[in-house]
């Protein structure tokens, strides 16, 4: 597929002559990427094609039971909208499908905006699954898709820390990590998020999981709200701060590092002695080491003994194509924090 007008003016479709893509094509390759998702999880919850990675560039699809949410990126997979739509329905059989086609790369690749129902009707929330806690996501109004499956092993790993503890989710969206902390048993669990609404549907998620410990939700900017806990002299058992990506392109790693380095901070500064900070970045052009020498630095400015306890990626439903770095994005570093010990 070629788009002269974009930075990545080339994609490849496959590398034989002979192969075109069309319905039949994209049938065969959703087939394989159903096969990959079905033998790594057991219940209808997960993002099916990951774009690249799924021989499918430019096409990203979740999945949350029988209703799919679809994202198109590029002008040629848009030229395929109703090949895409026929394949999917003969594949999965989905109930409705779902264009949430408002992303950024559109507007690079000289396509218009738009969110629309394609097939059946798509609910205002949908229900998903994961690591056995139920969520409601707002498909047509939240981010992206309504929901990021990326983190799932992290999350996963991250409850085993939370059993009788007090938690702080910062940039917490809907909660995908507090409430899945608020599950595995926390006590106290606060959020921290700019929009409102997500702070609703972290409630709504609660309720659905019958959460009885402590839930507090800050609604605000992160960076104040951290900093207004310090002032308080909060300390919290388990820290996540998985914030959204502050470094979009190439040119904005300088400043992107400088808010990674200060969000950071703020965090270690509220965990409390031997507690655990997890540090989530979804930024492609931060590598996993640069995120590691942030704490580190971090560490030795704010005199604290961090020790690395666990290197998170993307769950199995985000495969990396091993000839593009750019599918391996996520990262996700735990530390224990403790006093610096005279180290």
């Amino acid at each position: 597929m070629i788009n002269p007008n974009t930075l990545i003016c080339g994609r490849l479709v496959s590398r034989s002559i002979d192969m075109v893509l069309n319905k039949s094509t994209i049938v065969h390759r959703l087939k394989i990427a159903l096969s990959l998702r079905e033998m790594s999880y057991p219940e209808p919850y997960y993002r099916l094609v990951f774009g690249d990675s799924d021989g499918l560039s430019g096409l990203v699809v979740d999945r949350f039971g029988d209703i799919l949410v679809v994202q198109i990126s590029t002008a040629g997979i848009e030229r395929l909208k109703t090949e895409v739509i026929e394949a999917l329905q003969e594949v999965v059989k989905p109930s409705a499908i779902l264009m949430k086609n408002d992303g950024k790369m559109r507007n690079v690749e000289g396509l218009d905006t738009y969110v629309e129902e394609v097939f059946g009707h798509v609910p205002e929330v949908v229900y998903l699954k994961e690591n056995d806690v139920l969520f409601q996501a707002p498909v047509w109004d939240g981010q992206k898709t309504g929901w990021f499956y990326d983190h799932r092993e992290n999350r996963k790993t991250m409850q085993q820390f939370c059993s009788g503890k007090k938690v702080l989710d910062v940039f917490s969206y809907v909660g995908g990590w507090g409430v899945q902390a608020a599950a595995a048993g926390a006590t106290d669990v606060t959020f921290i998020d700019a929009s409102e609404a997500a702070l609703d549907h972290v409630d709504a998620n609660l309720a659905l999981n019958q959460y009885e410990g402590e839930a507090n939700l800050m609604q605000g900017d992160a960076f104040e709200a951290m900093q207004s806990l310090i002032e308080e002299k909060q300390r919290f058992d388990v820290v996540v701060m998985d914030p959204p990506a502050f470094i979009a392109r190439r040119k904005d790693i300088k400043a992107g590092e400088g808010a990674y380095h200060r969000a950071n901070q703020l965090a270690m500064r509220l965990v409390a002695k031997g507690g655990i900070l997890v540090s989530g970045s979804c930024s492609m052009h931060l590598e996993t080491g640069r995120l590691h020498d942030i704490v580190r630095s971090n560490s030795r400015q704010l005199e604290r003994f961090s020790q690395l306890i666990y290197r998170g990626t993307q769950a199995p439903d985000h495969p990396v194509h091993p000839a593009i770095p750019e599918t391996e994005y996520l990262k996700a570093l735990f530390y224990r924090v403790h006093n610096n010990m005279g180290l």
